[in-house]
């Protein structure tokens, strides 16, 4: 599926996160003395085994297993059919015990997963169940899941490598370990900015396709409701802030709204119903 607005997005994102990272390489040859090309090996083995690890904490975190087939049947059934209809590879599919309604996407084109919460299969209707699982697949088949943990390795290294800038320049005091811990936040934070925007966007265009592929966007709306509600009136969540980054529906309250990595439900569920 082609999405002129998404990707022109992912590509101004991407350009900003190229020179955010082209300002850590230079920072890291003039504080360190490291060579060029030991910079670039070692960041790009560093935003890989983040992607790798990632990956895998992301599942382990909420302790996601295989979902049988003898079980969920039709669930395979309609997520190899989905698949099909979005042009890629059936990804491997596991359920968790999240504590709340959710479901969220890890990996790319022909090594995706998706991770459907127990309670959410037990809470949803198939149709509205089918409407979750096409927006993630979506998400598998826009690339934006490899898109966010990209973005979000490069705001870690420029962040480490802030904070060590203060450290080596700094009377290596207590103060300049506290100084070097907020440069750091602070500035993973600002370019985290930019792949929030991404994150927020991708949302409605996942909701769009999800929409397209099982032939209209109620569905979908009706499942939002759900969750969103679900998700209300439990205290009992065992998704941590990476993995809810992922999830079809995000938890921020309060403050954490401002740097949110998902639009609002009521206006996701207005355009789905447009």
């Amino acid at each position: 599926m082609k999405h002129v607005g998404l990707t022109a997005r992912m590509a101004i994102a991407g350009s900003i996160l190229f020179a955010f990272y082209a300002v850590a390489a230079v920072v890291a040859m003039g504080v360190f003395g490291a060579p060029l090309w030991l910079v670039l090996v070692g960041s790009v083995a560093f935003v890989g085994v983040q992607y790798k690890l990632g990956k895998w904490m992301a599942l382990r975190s909420v302790r996601a297993e295989d979902m049988p087939k003898d079980q969920y049947g039709w669930i395979h059934d309609r997520a190899e059919h989905l698949s099909n209809e979005m042009g890629i590879e059936k990804p491997r599919l596991m359920v968790a015990r999240m504590g709340v309604p959710n479901a969220f996407a890890v990996g790319r084109k022909g090594a995706g997963t998706v991770v459907v919460s127990e309670e959410l299969i037990r809470l949803l209707d198939r149709d509205e169940l089918e409407g979750v699982l096409a927006h993630e697949l979506a998400h598998i088949a826009n690339r934006d899941v490899v898109m966010m943990v990209l973005g979000q390795g490069v705001a870690s290294i420029v962040a480490i490598l802030a904070q060590w800038a203060v450290l080596l320049t700094g009377d290596n005091d207590i103060a300049d370990f506290f100084l070097a811990i907020v440069v750091g936040q602070i500035t993973q934070m600002l370019v985290m900015i930019f792949v929030l925007a991404i994150s927020r966007y991708r949302e409605y265009v996942a909701d769009s396709d999800a929409a397209d592929a099982i032939g209209g966007g109620d569905p979908l709306a009706r499942a939002l409701e759900k969750i969103s509600h679900g998700n209300e009136q439990s205290s009992d969540s065992r998704v941590d802030e990476n993995v809810n980054a992922l999830c079809i529906f995000g938890q921020e309250r309060g403050l954490a709204k401002l740097f949110s990595t998902h639009p609002p439900t009521e206006k996701r569920i207005e355009r789905l119903r447009r």
